[in-house]
């Protein structure tokens, strides 16, 4: 079993910095739990060489009145060296302990090219390709008002066909391994009366990229209150054959390892067994496994 989506950071917390202590606790709330290995997988936006390279990026995006609340987003988060991000995960790997150095990585309209250059160069195990905002709008910061006021005023079938097409073009540009909680457009519980659609392209895409897809259960703490992705979506990664990932997406460290019986049980009810892990941005199995006393997929959680 894997958690392959950890943060160290709440939103809430601006300067931070990387700590041995606090990547091993994580590794042990995680072994406790029955999950084998972690990845750290930082916000590429909580950097300043992401700000650097990247920064300002919202002012050739749509949406005038939600640019200002963009840039004040990235002021709060971009605070952290990723150098001293990558030295600190390493060398608690370098120890033994079951943690990969990862990066959740958004996708930024006309300039994942730019991203990979950035990251070009760093030893990571994974990263996380992850759909965040759709023009200047954080359509998952659910406590800005400005964002939510827009769920009231957009169409929801134009929403998930722009987050759709999104995934699409992230899927393209080969930059990520892993698909992040692919359906995140849920979260706010607004779904059209269809989704086969929108679910087909998403399984075609992970088809197509080769990339693997994260099943989380980060959602049952959101307003959607369902896992990523939905049974619908998953069952058709399943049936392409798509590798699979689990996670907890945690933000703190009592959220490491968040149901993760749980989701052995979904994935056993689905007929997976086996995951894909990564090292140095190559794939490799891993058993789904049981829980933290070794027990059969049928008898965890």
């Amino acid at each position: 079993m894997l958690d392959y989506h950890l943060h160290l950071w709440p939103h809430s917390q601006s300067d931070a910095e990387t700590t041995v202590e606090q990547v091993t606790a994580y590794c042990e709330q995680a072994t406790a739990a029955g999950v084998t290995e972690i990845a750290l997988t930082e916000h590429l936006f909580r950097f300043t060489q992401a700000r650097d390279r990247l920064g300002g990026f919202w002012n050739d995006l749509p949406g005038d009145a939600l640019r200002p609340g963009m840039a004040a987003y990235w002021d709060h988060h971009a605070r952290v060296d990723l150098d001293g991000y990558v030295e600190t995960v390493l060398a608690v790997k370098a120890t033994g302990l079951p943690v990969v150095l990862g990066l959740e990585v958004d996708y930024y309209e006309g300039r994942m090219d730019e991203v990979a250059d950035l990251l070009r160069g760093y030893p990571f195990d994974v990263l996380l390709g992850s759909v965040h905002w759709l023009g200047t709008w954080r359509f998952d910061v659910l406590n800005d008002p400005l964002v939510l006021a827009e769920w009231d005023v957009r169409d929801v079938d134009a929403v998930w066909e722009e987050y759709t097409r999104a995934m699409e073009e992230l899927g393209a540009s080969g930059v990520c391994d892993v698909f992040a909680h692919p359906d995140l457009i849920k979260i706010a519980g607004r779904v059209p009366a269809g989704t086969d659609e929108f679910y087909e392209r998403m399984a075609e895409t992970a088809v197509a990229s080769g990339m693997a897809a994260e099943v989380s259960s980060a959602g049952w703490r959101k307003p959607c209150g369902e896992e990523y992705p939905a049974p619908p979506l998953l069952r058709r990664y399943v049936d392409r054959h798509v590798p699979l990932t689990t996670a907890s997406d945690a933000h703190t460290l009592p959220d490491v390892a968040h149901r993760a019986g749980d989701l052995r049980a979904l994935l056993a009810a689905a007929g997976v067994s086996e995951l894909q892990g990564f090292r140095d941005r190559r794939a490799h199995p891993v058993p789904v496994g049981g829980g933290p006393a070794a027990k059969s997929p049928r008898e965890g959680g």
